[in-house]
């Protein structure tokens, strides 16, 4: 449990995890129980079809195994003729839910949220909500700190520079929420410092974040490093593949025209459904893509910022 006595932190290996559930002191400790014995396997369980998920969509003929292995393969599917994804898009996020789905399988439940690493899997009972914040630089994130849904007590302390808040209503068709950027703890082939997006569920947020942040980007510009992703990391899904290590400071023309071309890849995924809504920022501007009731729930925080509903 963190200091607050209110949320439970479970690490193992890359997976660093944050839950908070409410409902009675017994239904959240059942849980929370559940939780944690449903985490203990989980790496177990990635690392035993790690070969299948580190494989493009489309080149295997056999189905994983494990259920957050099949949740990540659903995930990436709708991609498989875009562009280059694998399943390990979608990881964090089928993880989130899986735990989700344990503890709400085990408890009663009045709301609760499973963060993984910025990808959260959300349970809303009638008339309940969630107010989540939005960080424009995830390389900030520590895992003790407050990130994902906000409570309004005074004890909560958001520290991270936050680009905007959305609030998401049991009523709404959205479960999932997921960050991608250069900035974050994995592999960007774009140069977008965040994208976020609203899904139904936590695995489709994390592939569909993925995509509009590599859509995000200045094919050529010198302005931006990149590197082999296996020089980085040997065992990289991504192999070969150059991924943003840096990225200079920007003109205005370069910025709305490496926005705009996640804009056109965000609306693109909204006409198919795959997502309700999402913002994309990138030095400082921000554009909101979605169905005009997606975007109002999602707000600017800082007045000095140039908020586009595109």
């Amino acid at each position: 449990m963190l200091p607050d006595a209110r949320r439970l932190h479970m690490h193992d290996g890359p997976i660093d995890v944050i839950v908070e559930a409410f409902g009675t002191v017994s239904e959240v400790e059942v849980a929370y129980r559940a939780a944690a014995a449903r985490f203990v396997v989980v790496l177990d369980e990635l690392c035993g079809e790690l070969e299948f998920l580190r494989r493009p969509v489309g080149e295997a003929s056999n189905l994983p195994s494990g259920a957050i292995a099949r949740r990540m393969l659903a995930a990436v599917q709708p991609y498989a003729s875009l562009t280059f994804i694998t399943p390990m898009a979608a990881v964090a996020g089928a993880v989130a839910e899986e735990l989700l789905v344990a503890m709400t399988s085990a408890a009663q439940l009045n709301k609760a949220y499973v963060n993984d690493g910025g990808d959260i899997a959300l349970h809303l009972a009638p008339d309940e909500k969630f107010v989540v914040g939005m960080v424009e630089h995830p390389d900030l994130e520590h895992p003790d700190l407050m990130t994902g849904p906000m409570s309004r007590e005074p004890r909560d302390v958001v520290v991270h520079p936050l680009f905007g808040t959305t609030t998401i209503h049991s009523g709404d068709p959205i479960r999932g929420i997921a960050t991608s950027g250069w900035r974050g703890r994995s592999f960007s082939l774009g140069i977008a410092d965040a994208v976020t997006t609203l899904a139904a569920t936590a695995a489709t947020a994390d592939a569909a974040a993925t995509v509009v942040a590599n859509a995000v980007d200045l094919p050529g510009n010198p302005k931006v490093v990149r590197v082999p992703a296996c020089d980085l990391a040997p065992d990289s899904d991504l192999g070969l593949r150059l991924v943003t290590q840096s990225v200079g400071d920007l003109t205005t023309c370069e910025i709305a025209d490496a926005l705009e071309s996640g804009v056109q890849m965000a609306r693109s995924l909204c006409g198919l459904g795959l997502i309700r809504a999402a913002a994309l920022t990138l030095q400082g501007e921000l554009r909101v893509v979605g169905a005009e009731s997606s975007c109002q729930s999602i707000e600017t925080s800082l007045t000095d910022r140039s908020l586009i509903h595109a």
